[in-house]
């Protein structure tokens, strides 16, 4: 990309002595030039998001053998690289060591996901060479990755809560254990998905795992191109098609972001944070439950607060991507309080596609649409930091249900 600009340069100064026939073919040189360097670019898979079948493939067998070699295990392992019953579908995400590949399991979709492409690009544990292997208790690795937990999410766990990290048994390949759960842990998506397990609907299931590549169920993200932000038409089939039927599962779909809001702030031991809500960071399930998939921006209170406390010359200085707080002039420091919420950013980022009106028109014809129209204008409204504050969220959320429920209602006596 570097000789674009000596491309224009040159341009330029032939433009100025020669017939504009000569410009127009000078011009067509360097945009053909150009063109083939983006598309050697491409083919290379230089630019963030797009992989290749053959980079794919590629790691999945650099995998296998550091399986083979006894260096890494995991329950899918054997799977993968052995019986062949996980099967190398297509490359998803490829950008600064992040790895989405697309596979089959025993003719279910699955997802596989890692943070680094390669195992011996994460942290070794010092400790497997330090002692004997054998020698590690149990309770000294569930001490370890109660710490690890507490350095990537700021939370603070005690061991008998580590069960969904740590489930792995003294056996014959004990340090190729430890070492692909020492990988996973210092993947913030793995302990997050692990830990909410048992606890949220509203996070990808994990299936297993090899190595430092962790599997998680295959759901189809939403798109802001998308006409319905979600592929309707990929949840229950023909049932979803007509306009009605639309409606009712935008409807339901956006009941289930006023659950997922609710749950997230009320249901853990500290309020969970999404600072990067677009639709393509979340997914629907055929029961038209919201998923959220991608949750590198997702961070619990004490680590927010970490986050936004900065020092600061003004307001812009606290924006972190959806996550903002105010800036302190007096003492030039960002709060640690986050002024806006998760409720705030999707009713801006996602309800208004739904519910208000763009230039073409409403997306679809809501029942009580001018009510909605309005209530999530309220709701989108950036916060403030004040005792009246915090109660705008609470009063946003019940009204957005009462007027979904009646909408819901309303829908079924059309009937």
């Amino acid at each position: 990309m570097r000789g674009a600009g000596g491309c224009w340069k040159r341009l330029r100064l032939r433009g100025r002595r020669r017939s504009s026939a000569a410009f127009l073919l000078a011009w067509a040189a360097c945009w053909l030039g150009l063109s083939a360097s983006l598309l050697a670019l491409l083919r290379r898979g230089a630019f963030p998001g797009r992989c290749t079948d053959e980079s794919g493939r590629s790691i999945l067998a650099r995998l296998c053998l550091d399986y083979s070699s006894g260096v890494l295990t995991g329950d899918l392992c054997e799977d993968l690289c052995v019986a062949q019953k996980l099967v190398y579908k297509h490359c998803l995400y490829y950008d600064r060591g992040k790895k989405v590949i697309q596979a089959d399991w025993r003719g279910q979709p699955i997802i596989l996901k890692s943070k680094q492409e390669i195992f011996s690009s994460y942290q070794h544990l010092s400790m497997l060479e330090e002692v004997e292997t054998q020698d590690i208790t149990e309770t000294e690795l569930l001490l370890m990755a109660a710490l690890e937990v507490k350095n990537v999410l700021g939370l603070e766990l005690s061991n008998n809560t580590m069960g969904p990290l740590w489930t792995r048994r003294k056996g014959p390949h004990w340090k190729a254990q430890v070492a692909s759960m020492w990988s996973l842990l210092q993947q913030e998506e793995y302990i997050f998905f692990s830990l909410l397990q048992d606890f949220s609907k509203h996070v990808l299931r994990i299936i297993g795992s090899c190595g430092h590549f962790y599997a998680v169920e295959y759901l189809t993200a939403g798109h802001a191109w998308h006409k319905t932000l979600f592929p309707l038409e990929d949840m229950a089939g023909s049932s979803l098609t007509g306009h009605r039927s639309r409606v009712r599962a935008i409807i339901d779909i956006a009941l289930s972001f006023l659950d997922m809001v609710q749950h997230f702030d009320n249901d853990f031991s500290h309020r969970l944070h999404l600072c990067d809500i677009k639709p393509e960071n979340f997914a629907i399930r055929h029961d038209l439950t919201v998923v959220a998939i991608d949750v590198d921006m997702a961070f619990f209170e004490p680590k927010m607060r970490d986050i936004l406390e900065q020092n600061c010359t003004g307001d812009d200085d606290c924006n972190f991507f959806d996550c903002f707080s105010k800036c302190n002039l007096k003492v030039r420091k960002c709060g640690a309080q986050r002024a806006n919420n998760n409720l705030q950013v999707i009713c801006d980022k996602i309800f208004r596609r739904w519910f208000s009106p763009s230039l073409r028109g409403p997306l679809v014809s809501f029942p009580l649409q001018p009510q909605l129209q309005k209530a999530v204008q309220e709701c989108a409204e950036p916060g403030r930091v004040d005792a009246a504050a915090h109660q705008r969220p609470l009063k946003s959320l019940s009204k957005l249900y009462h007027l979904l429920r009646v909408s819901q209602r309303e829908l079924l006596r059309a009937e």
